[in-house]
């Protein structure tokens, strides 16, 4: 190859997958690469037919040839790998650990849990994930709510969107810098608006396949948005992630302050670790200067002090909040002065800044 053909060769290949986030020569993805009397030709082949993120693959590869001093005129061309060239992909994505978030892993995988529903769970799990993300950290999140899954829409992950099935390999699509997962993007389409009705050792069987075979990459947190109660899913989570460290999240009245607290001495029989409490729908404070405590208040300064961690965060009652979680905007991810970013901002600095609990764990380090 020419010195400029050998530019092209490197430019290309350096461009990475959207879904996988690795440049796609280290992915196998790259043919070859032609450059003559300024034309371009590079040749691609994709992982599967249909492969929803090949026009911005394709888009970012012209863009990264024609960035070559040289190259006047691009052509890319797209074909599909054959079965057994994803097969060896996939078997090489996937590695040798059964469980890539397992005891000997170095990504904090943190469940939110609540005592009940409807206390604003899934709201501070999306929020929380697309914060950090914003701060510079790989995320993702595994819905392991399967009865009342929700991240999908609270992240807006439009209703069509399935990950990409990499022979076997779960690929997770991506919203607002976070990696996702959840059984509702494996529903029939015309049945995603409708009941999972699965007991228990299908529940176990899911979950375990979301985290064995879903390919999320290098991770510096994994966030589990868990069912409320303290049944299966939690139980489950704590055999397969006893490691785990977990947020309690609660509302201020005390009925749902005695829940939350029985939610976390489970997770504490299960050998994982209570890093805080989040408090949800708290005070909110009025233009004029009054508060609104529409579900009382000290509910989460209770919890807290019943299991003996601190109180990450008060989420005031916010309609910009509701708003924005309809809307599939997490509301983090735009800048605002409303009170409910501010505390939900405050959270991932706190949850960033928590020191990890090492002990008794083999680490990956080189010799």
């Amino acid at each position: 190859m020419t010195a400029s053909s050998e530019a092209v060769l490197a430019a290309v290949g350096a461009v990475r997958d959207p879904e996988i986030r690795r440049p796609i020569a280290e992915l196998d993805m790259l043919d070859s690469v032609e450059l003559l009397d300024g034309v371009a030709d590079v040749r691609l082949s994709l992982t599967v037919v249909g492969c929803p993120a090949a026009d911005r693959i394709e888009q970012d590869v012209r863009r990264a040839a024609e960035g070559v001093e040289g190259v006047r005129e691009v052509a890319v061309h797209l074909g599909v790998m054959a079965p057994e060239r994803r097969a060896a992909l996939a078997e090489r994505l996937r590695g040798e650990r059964r469980n890539p978030f397992g005891p000997d892993s170095l990504t904090r995988v943190v469940a939110v849990t609540s005592g009940k529903g409807g206390v604003g769970k899934s709201t501070v799990t999306a929020n929380l994930a697309v914060a950090l993300a914003r701060r510079g950290l790989a995320v993702g999140v595994l819905d392991a709510d399967v009865h009342g899954f929700s991240i999908p829409g609270l992240l807006g992950i439009p209703p069509e969107t399935s990950p990409v099935d990499l022979d076997g390999l779960i690929v997770p699509p991506v919203a607002h810098g976070v990696k996702a997962v959840s059984i509702g993007m494996f529903l029939p389409p015309g049945e995603r608006d409708g009941a999972v009705a699965w007991r228990g050792p299908m529940l176990h069987r899911t979950l375990n396949q979301f985290l064995t075979d879903t390919h999320f990459g290098a991770l510096d947190v994994l966030l589990l948005d868990t069912p409320p109660g303290t049944g299966d899913v939690a139980i489950s989570l704590g055999q397969l992630l006893p490691h785990a460290e977990v947020l309690v999240v609660t509302t201020p009245q005390p009925a749902a302050a005695d829940v939350a607290v029985r939610s976390g001495l489970v997770a504490r029989k299960l050998g994982q670790r209570l890093i805080g409490v989040v408090e949800t729908m708290a005070p909110a404070r009025l233009p004029d200067g009054g508060v609104l405590d529409l579900f009382g208040s000290g509910g989460g300064e209770a919890v807290a002090a019943r299991l003996g961690v601190p109180l990450l965060a008060q989420v005031p009652l916010s309609a910009a909040l509701r708003r924005a979680g309809d809307a599939g905007t997490p509301i983090v991810a735009e800048p605002g002065d409303d009170d409910a970013a501010a505390a939900l901002e405050a959270l991932a600095a706190a949850v960033a800044g928590i020191g990890r609990d090492l002990s008794g764990r083999r680490l990956p380090l080189g010799v």
